[in-house]
């Protein structure tokens, strides 16, 4: 018996019956036969495909709300990732459901996103005529953009559980349904930590009934998040919170959009972001001579405006701005 083999049959010995098991994937886009060295399981194998990956490199580089925060302490995608990670990691545990499985899914959820975060997803979908949605864009650069075009061939599992973790389609996993409120979790909370940092909230802003049911720090409202969900879902047999503190959560997260994600001040910037990425895709239209090479070939099966879309979705916030630099301001020049 191999490492692997041992690690499979331990996950049957030690996990609910309702996890979900490395050795009963339901397989991959392309058929991969183990290798019989491999001393990791289907699940920990994704997980190491997406942080090796280029999209998962570039998440440290594109914005979460504050689109270029002047500071190192504000979120980016990648810190976001990070922290979806460990809270879908120990509720998982907790529940004695698949780690390895909640990890690659939350590891892998927001390689879609476009630059300026949501900024971006409406450039896009006013540039293509039709919904950008990153949830889609993200199981699109791991089934078709990543490694030239090959894609990285992930399990079935965890391709549904990116698709699912935001959106109507809800993963069959229970490790993918708790990403998906790990996602919520952590961006709700680590939100109001980068606006109180921006000066646009202070804690005392916060609704009296979301402290007192949450807590009144981010440490506390994300310890009473997960100990509800392991605690109400090990009743229910299903992966749920409480009533009181969904209702905190949804408050919590309404109070944001008001107060936060559709503010001006934290949004000033937007319209700008909006722009410059529209000029982008006007400019790759009509010259698609100056996309990369490698999404060259693409053109041909995909067609100009999808190509074209792939490859700004995959820009970061400052190479945008250096490509549209680039392209549409005038540099300085002297006569020697």
């Amino acid at each position: 018996m191999t490492l692997r083999e041992e690690l499979e049959a331990l996950e049957h010995e030690q996990l609910d019956p309702k996890a979900a098991f490395a050795d009963e994937t339901r397989g991959r886009l392309h058929p991969e036969a183990p290798r019989q060295e491999d001393v990791r399981t289907a699940f920990q194998r994704d997980t190491d495909k997406i942080v090796h990956c280029k999209a998962f490199r570039r998440l440290m580089h594109k914005t979460q709300v504050f689109l270029q925060p002047e500071g190192d302490h504000y979120r980016t995608r990648m810190t976001h990732t990070l922290e979806v990670t460990r809270i879908a990691r120990t509720i998982a545990k907790a529940l004695k459901l698949n780690e390895d499985l909640a990890e690659a899914i939350a590891m892998g959820h927001d390689l879609g996103h476009t630059p300026f975060g949501h900024a971006g997803e409406v450039a896009l979908t006013e540039a293509m005529g039709e919904p950008f949605r990153h949830n889609e864009q993200s199981l699109r650069v791991v089934d078709l953009l990543e490694n030239d075009g090959a894609g990285l061939n992930l399990t079935y599992e965890v391709r549904m559980g990116i698709l699912g973790h935001t959106g109507p389609h809800i993963p069959e996993t229970l490790e993918g349904q708790i990403v998906r409120w790990a996602d919520r979790m952590a961006y709700v909370n680590h939100d109001i930590d980068d606006a109180m940092r921006a000066g646009i909230l202070n804690r005392e802003d916060l609704p009296r009934f979301v402290t007192k049911t949450l807590g009144a720090t981010h440490s506390a409202r994300i310890n009473t998040l997960v100990c509800d969900m392991i605690t109400t879902s090990r009743e229910a047999g299903s992966i749920a919170l409480s009533p009181q503190v969904e209702k905190a959560l949804n408050d919590l997260r309404e109070f944001m959009f008001q107060r936060v994600y559709r503010n001006p001040l934290a949004k000033a910037e937007e319209a700008k972001a909006r722009e410059m990425l529209k000029w982008l895709y006007e400019y790759y239209h009509t010259h698609p001579e100056a996309l990369p090479a490698d999404f060259q070939p693409q053109m041909s099966f995909e067609g100009m405006e999808r190509t074209v879309c792939d490859y700004i979705a995959g820009m970061t916030d400052n190479y945008a701005v250096d490509k549209y630099t680039e392209l549409f301001i005038p540099i300085g020049w002297h006569i020697r």
